[in-house]
C-alpha cells in the first residue's frame, strides 16, 4: 500500500489533537506504520492548529508537501481554504460548515472571505460538508464536534467501525464515552 496522509486543521480548542491521536491509534491497530506531526502555535488563543497523520506499510516521515495529502479534515471553513493547497488533485476534503473569526477579522482589520464553501467546490472535486457544530449542539455537547468529524472520516476511509469505537472508549474521558460514541455513530450513519 502506498503511503496515505490525513491532515486535520482548525482552531485551538476544537479537539484536533485528540482526534489525530485517535486516528493514529485506529491506524496502528489496523497494522499500519503511522507517523504524526502537529503545529499548534497560538492554539490556546484561537490560533490555527494542524496535525498530519501519515500511514502505510512503511512511513519515513510525518511531513507532507504541496499536493501530498489524501484527506483533509477541516474543523472550520477558513482553515479548509488555508490548507487546500496540500490536497492531492484526487483527494477528499471533509469540511465542518462552521465559522470562527480569526483575530484580524474579529478586530475588523480583515474581512472573512465570502462563499468559502463555493470556492472549495470550484477548487476541489471531492468536497464533503458536514454541520458538525449543530449536530454536536443537538447532542447537548459542542465538544463532541471532533468525534462527529471522525465518524464521517471513518466512513470515508473504510476502516473497521468496531476498532474506532474501541479506541474512542480508550482515549476519551470515562464520563464522556457515551456522548462521544453517540456522536461518532450519528456522523458515521449519515
Amino acid at each position: 500500500m502506498a503511503v496515505k496522509s490525513i491532515m486535520l486543521c482548525g482552531v485551538g480548542g476544537q479537539g484536533i489533537l485528540l482526534a489525530s491521536d485517535i486516528i493514529s491509534d485506529v491506524l496502528m491497530v489496523n497494522n499500519f506504520d503511522v507517523k504524526k506531526s502537529e503545529v499548534h502555535g497560538m492554539s490556546q488563543r484561537g490560533g490555527a492548529v494542524v496535525s498530519t497523520v501519515r500511514y502505510g506499510e512503511k512511513v519515513y516521515s510525518p511531513i507532507t508537501g504541496v499536493g501530498d495529502v489524501d484527506y483533509i479534515v477541516a474543523f472550520e471553513r477558513l482553515e479548509a481554504l488555508r490548507n487546500i493547497g496540500k490536497l492531492k488533485s484526487d483527494g477528499t476534503i471533509l469540511v465542518n460548515d462552521y465559522r470562527i473569526n480569526p483575530l484580524p477579522v474579529a478586530t475588523a482589520a480583515m474581512k472573512y472571505p465570502d462563499n468559502v464553501l463555493g470556492i472549495l467546490q470550484k477548487t476541489v472535486s471531492n468536497v464533503i460538508t458536514i454541520d458538525a457544530f449543530n449536530m454536536a449542539k443537538e447532542l447537548g455537547n459542542i465538544k463532541v464536534m471532533n468525534t462527529i468529524m471522525m465518524g464521517k472520516l471513518a466512513k470515508i476511509i473504510e476502516l473497521p467501525k468496531d476498532i474506532w469505537i474501541e479506541v474512542i472508549k480508550r482515549r476519551v474521558p470515562k464520563k464522556a464515552i457515551d456522548i462521544n460514541l453517540e456522536a461518532f455513530e450519528k456522523a458515521y450513519n449519515l
